[in-house]
């Protein structure tokens, strides 16, 4: 039963519907009802794993995320870790979480992984790490793609957050899978290649004001370009480094 995730998954049925936010899901069919499987998905702010938690649970299915391990130093987070099947991931050792979702996954789980590992500043797809790929491959399970598109509006790098009822819709969709097959690098071609067909489509059918800062430069917005994007996250990484160093 999980009591404490169910608990979440009411929680968040609740928060949805008192934001005034619709969430509107293409092809959750893609999502297996049993098994396991690695579900990448895109990254654009704070809250877009939300949607796709919903989006598993419709199909009957607890998605366990992969969280930065700091995260855990947050008493109630730490504690929801631990009661939730979330995997922290320690980015300076990463080989325990690795383990902890191949584990995950050839038991039967599906496991949610960012591929682009942090937040897109430009809301295009960053390039991506070989974790998803290489988890996928050891396990034997698939990869399904998923893309979630609109709950930047909420919360994301560099903006204040707006969690308020302002009625936000939200789009997630689902690819086909694709098979643990070939190299790292074929399945990493692969993912991208359906996921950047699922953004696009995603996006088509969504309004995008002119100028928003929401809103990919490619579609009209003011987002930072993907190499303006790159600059400002080379900036945050060399500040805290810089941060880490004062510290040491």
């Amino acid at each position: 039963m999980e009591p404490v995730f169910r608990t979440l998954e009411i929680a968040a049925t609740v928060a949805v519907k008192a934001t005034g936010t619709t969430i509107t899901y293409r092809g959750l069919h893609h999502l297996p009802a049993s098994g396991g499987a690695v579900v990448a998905i895109n990254h654009t702010g704070y809250v877009d794993w939300l949607p796709a938690a919903l989006a598993a649970m419709h199909r009957g299915r607890r998605m366990r995320f992969m969280i930065k391990a700091e995260m855990g130093q947050i008493r109630s987070v730490g504690w929801l870790i631990r009661h939730t099947g979330t995997i922290p991931v320690d980015r300076q050792a990463g080989a325990g979480a690795y383990a902890a979702a191949v584990t995950a996954l050839r038991r039967g789980e599906i496991v949610g992984v960012y591929p682009e590992a942090t937040i897109s500043r430009s809301f295009e797809l960053k390039e991506f790490k070989t974790g998803a790929a290489r988890m996928a491959l050891e396990a034997q399970v698939p990869i399904v793609p998923l893309i979630v598109w609109g709950a930047q509006r909420l919360w994301t790098k560099d903006h204040p957050k707006s969690l308020g009822r302002n009625k936000i819709p939200i789009t997630v969709a689902v690819g086909e899978s694709i098979a643990p097959t070939g190299t790292v690098d074929e399945l990493l071609v692969a993912m991208r290649e359906e996921m950047s067909e699922l953004l696009h489509g995603a996006q088509a059918g969504y309004t995008h004001p002119p100028g928003a800062f929401w809103v990919p430069r490619r579609l009209g917005g003011s987002a930072p370009t993907p190499a303006e994007a790159r600059v400002l996250d080379e900036k945050e990484l060399a500040e805290r480094a810089r941060r880490r160093a004062e510290r040491g």
